[in-house]
Formats: C-alpha cells, structure tokens, sequence
C-alpha cells in the first residue's frame, strides 16, 4: 500500500497537516507529537496501535521499546507493515514529519528536540537505553501541551516519571487498561502517580489518538529547571556541568551501575534518584537491580565455596594417601562444614527464586 505524502510539522502555532491543510495563522496547534513507551509484551500492542491508525494523521509518533543493545531489531519493518503509517528507526537530526513512526534503535536514546530528532548514547536511565522517560521528558520540554504520552504493557515503572513531565507541561497521558495488558505493571505503575486523563483498552486508544490530533493544544507550564537539566543529561552533556547537583538532596543510597552517590528526586508524590554520571533510577527498578547484584553476589559466593570443597576433598585425598589420616580426618570435617554451608545457600537460593525484573524484550517480543 502507498505511503500518504508527509508534511513537516512547524515550530510555530501556524501548523500543516496532510489532511488539514494550513491553519489559520492564530489557530493553535494539534496535539501533534505523540510518544508511545512499552516493554514485555509491546510488539504485538504495538502492532494493533500502529494498525489502527490512518495514514493521514496530523501527528508524528515516536516509538520506544526496551530491546537488548546488541541485537538488530526489525520492530520498524513489524511496524510498517501492520498500517498505513510509514515506520522506520530514527536517524540522529532528521525532520520530524506528520504521519510518521519513529522507532528508537537498540542502545540509543531517542530524543525530540525542536522540528528534530536526535539520537544519543546518555547515561541509562531504569536500566535501559533507549529508555521511555527521556523521550517522553525531551517530548514535553520541547513541545509542552502538543504531546500526547502513552504507556502500554510492560514490567516495573520507566515511563511514569516521563508521563509525569507531560502532564506538568500540560500535555495529555494515556495509558493501556492494565486489566487487559500481558504485563501491566508499567501502566498501573502511572496510573497510580500521574493524573492520567485515559485509561483504555487498546481497541480504543489509536481511535482517541486520531481525535485527540485534531484538537488544538492549550494552555501550558513554564519549563522547569529540573526537566531542562535532566534533557540535557540525555543529550549527553556531561551532568555535573549540566546541574545535576541541583536536582534533590543526596540520599544514602549508591547507583548500581557506577556506585557514584545517587541523589533523590521528588516530583510531586514522585520519588526517584540520579547519580552525579547521569544514570536514573526509579525506586522500583533501583530496587531491581539491588536485588539483581545480591543475587550475583551469593551466586559468586557459592561458586567460590564448591571450589573450597573441591580444593578440600582433593587435599584430604592426598593426605590419606600420604597415610596421614589424622591431618586427612581434619581437612575432611572442614570439607564437610563448607559442603553444609554451600547446601544452605543454595537452599536460600532456590528459595529467592528469580526477581521479578522487567526482561528487555518479552517472549513474544524476541523477532522485534
């Protein structure tokens, strides 16, 4: 099926669109950029988004999901495919254009910066590049009450603090019925922080996207010091020189990833943390990746015990062939002692289980 012709979308309030034609130069503009943040699960809610969208939608549709970095992904080809609206991954400094998908690549985050995208490789933010909250956070410091954010299913919570920075911008918050999501962690997550103005099933949510378009964005905040500081961050400016210092109040707690000081952040009833590097954490997936390195931990400690016992048992060997048996006899009750502690960690381990962390790509996300 033939592509519709795209039109670039204008930095001022005078807007044109390939159904619409130009506004009149007082009308204000659409809701013209729309970003979408999904994980577990996301291709196919991806897949039935994109589907039900028309080929002349007044808006431009910027697309993250959370993808293993060294892996290629055809998510855009999946998506191209299921409608009318061309989708292809984004290149660092292209336009942006109505009735276009821009998808994130592997180990990048996508940014919108005015009539621009741009690619970058920013600290991580939830454990994740590309990660859900810069784009929206770029979206709503750039656009303001234009963006429309929507988060659909996926495990643990990246996407509510960027959810958040849309609606204080004045932008409008959608996100998928968790009821009816395969993971609905990362919605009922939002919902429970940001005052969403849609909760729907996924049926209904490109339809509001076609009429939420057409409407023209009203209203909107000032751009606070801290969404400029942390846009910056992901744009790669070194973060000590960006402000980040600025951001909250130094906490007790240290970033997983370079073991810096992580500094707490409260937005609203909003609490998260980023450290002096830049790498953000919310408390769900700071929590995560702690219980993720303790694990690691036994896991290294249990390794290094079954290699004591092995060390152990072959000394007693020796020694009882070395008719030494009393020498033998006592390495051989230490060799017990370490076999009884090794089975009670691995004891505790089995009982751990695995930790409930949100995996890149969900089972049926693995072709994306």
């Amino acid at each position: 099926m033939a592509k519709p012709p795209q039109t670039p979308l204008s930095e001022s309030p005078t807007y044109t669109s390939p159904s619409q034609g130009c506004r009149e130069a007082n009308e204000m503009p659409g809701h013209d950029i729309i970003v979408v943040g999904t994980s577990s699960g996301g291709v196919d809610a991806l897949r039935k988004l994109v589907s039900s969208l028309p080929g002349d939608l007044p808006a431009a549709v910027f697309v993250v999901l959370h993808r293993p970095p060294d892996q290629p992904s055809l998510l855009a080809e999946i998506l191209s495919s299921a409608g009318q609206l061309p989708a292809e991954n984004a290149i660092d400094g292209e336009p942006i254009v109505a009735g276009r998908v821009y998808v994130a690549p592997p180990d990048q985050h996508m940014l919108i910066e005015q009539n621009h995208v741009r690619l970058t490789t920013g600290p991580k933010e939830n454990r994740f590049r590309p990660a859900i909250d810069p784009l929206f956070r770029s979206a709503a410091y750039g656009y303001g009450p234009r963006v429309i954010g929507v988060v659909l299913t996926g495990n643990l919570d990246d996407g509510t603090a960027g959810l958040w920075a849309i609606k204080d911008r004045g932008g409008i918050a959608i996100v998928q019925d968790p009821e009816e999501a395969p993971f609905p962690s990362m919605p009922r997550t939002a919902m429970s922080q940001v005052d969403v103005d849609y909760c729907l099933p996924m049926r209904e949510i490109g339809p509001t996207l076609v009429t939420l378009s057409a409407q023209p964005a009203e209203g909107g905040a000032e751009v606070s010091e801290h969404m400029e500081i942390e846009t910056r961050i992901a744009l790669e400016d070194n973060a000590l020189e960006a402000g980040v210092m600025k951001l909250g109040k130094l906490s007790p707690f240290t970033c997983p990833e370079c073991h810096g000081i992580l500094l707490q952040i409260q937005d609203g009833e909003l609490i998260r943390f980023r450290c002096h590097t830049g790498h953000a954490y919310s408390i769900n997936s700071l929590l995560d990746d702690v219980t993720e390195s303790v694990e690691i931990s036994l896991w290294n400690a249990l390794r290094a015990m079954d290699e004591n016992l092995l060390v152990l048992r072959h000394l007693a060997d020796h020694l009882n062939q070395q008719n030494d048996t009393a020498t033998a006899g006592q390495i051989e009750q230490q060799a017990q002692e370490m076999r009884q502690r090794s089975q009670l960690l691995r004891q505790a381990l089995r009982q751990r289980g695995q930790p409930g962390q949100d995996q890149p790509v969900g089972a049926t996300d693995q072709r994306a």
